[in-house]
């Protein structure tokens, strides 16, 4: 039996109490399951294995929670805003996942309770498609969606994964954004758009540009190809100030995690970005900065240490 309530973990998030009945599971059964941690119930009539539930990480559990809202929802409707970005793309930073968002496909109002947010909008065609079984708003929509209930670095976040994975295109973002004249709380979205840049390649890199922004750091130029006297190919640095000698490279783990080569280790993956940045001094001439998680949590003091390099560069 549990057997094949896996199975609907599996394929559609959670199972439901009505499935777990039809299995033989009554009401004394049930508790049971759920006192041993066996079961764990995601919201009223769903559930999941606690094991499956205890591995998940922050975007798992708020997948198996949408999936939840969605499955239990009494009328049609998409995921929507952060839920349906979460299922798009694993690139966010700072997103409230604290309540599912959920869009109501008959135009009506929705409502609000506990976890979970329903939405009213007006869907064109191409607005929601199917992910997994699942009803959601396109990339392009809940990227625009994201706009409206997200700050704006949290937003650009998201907009400029979705970019750089090729999920949605920028010109579509505006057309789309085009007709939405009649939605709320859009006054961010057009500086969103504005900044998003598909050249980024990572959370910690948007976060680097907007703090550049936001603190008055002249615009970088993001993915800067570095090339020898013959014109070869030598490497791309995160961000470069070419006119004031300076380039930048974000630290985070996960980069050279991602980049490893067979038979590689991250130690040797670091010294084999300590050789690249040598020889990219060699050609430029230019000096380095290097940021990490814990620098972007000082903006003011990083941006502060920035201008001073690129003041030094400029005056030297």
């Amino acid at each position: 039996m549990n057997d094949k309530l896996r199975a609907t973990c599996e394929s559609k998030g959670v199972f439901l109490r009505r499935e777990a009945e039809v299995l033989g599971y009554d009401q004394r059964a049930l508790r049971i399951q759920l006192q041993t941690g066996l079961w764990h119930r995601v919201r009223h009539g769903a559930y999941t294995f606690g094991d499956i539930w205890n591995a998940a990480d922050q975007r798992q559990r708020h997948r198996i929670l949408a999936r939840a809202a969605y499955r239990t929802a009494r009328t049609a409707v998409a995921l929507s805003h952060a839920s349906a970005v979460l299922e798009h793309t694993d690139s966010f930073w700072g997103l409230d996942l604290s309540e599912v968002d959920l869009t109501r496909l008959d135009g009506k109002s929705g409502r609000r309770e506990a976890g979970l947010r329903q939405h009213r909008g007006k869907l064109l065609d191409g607005d929601v498609i199917e992910v997994d079984g699942v009803q959601t708003t396109s990339p392009t929509r809940a990227a625009l969606e994201l706009t409206t209930v997200a700050n704006t670095e949290q937003s650009l976040v998201v907009v400029n994964g979705l970019l750089h994975s090729g999920l949605c295109t920028l010109d579509g973002l505006i057309e789309r954004y085009s007709s939405m004249d009649k939605w709320p709380n859009t006054l961010g979205t057009d500086l969103v758009l504005r900044l998003a840049d598909r050249k980024i390649e990572s959370v910690g890199e948007t976060r680097t540009f907007y703090l550049c922004w936001k603190f008055g750091v002249p615009a970088p130029t993001p993915q800067l190809r570095v090339l020898d006297d013959r014109g070869l190919l030598r490497g791309r640095v995160d961000f470069a100030w070419p006119a004031y000698g300076v380039f930048l490279e974000f630290d985070g783990l996960g980069k050279y995690i991602k980049y490893l080569r067979d038979g590689e280790t991250p130690a040797d993956a670091v010294i084999r970005e300590k050789k690249r940045e040598d020889l990219i001094r060699s050609l430029t001439g230019w000096r380095c900065i290097r940021l990490t998680w814990a620098d972007l949590s000082q903006p003011d003091a990083t941006a502060a240490r920035i201008l001073r390099e690129l003041s030094w560069r400029k005056s030297a």
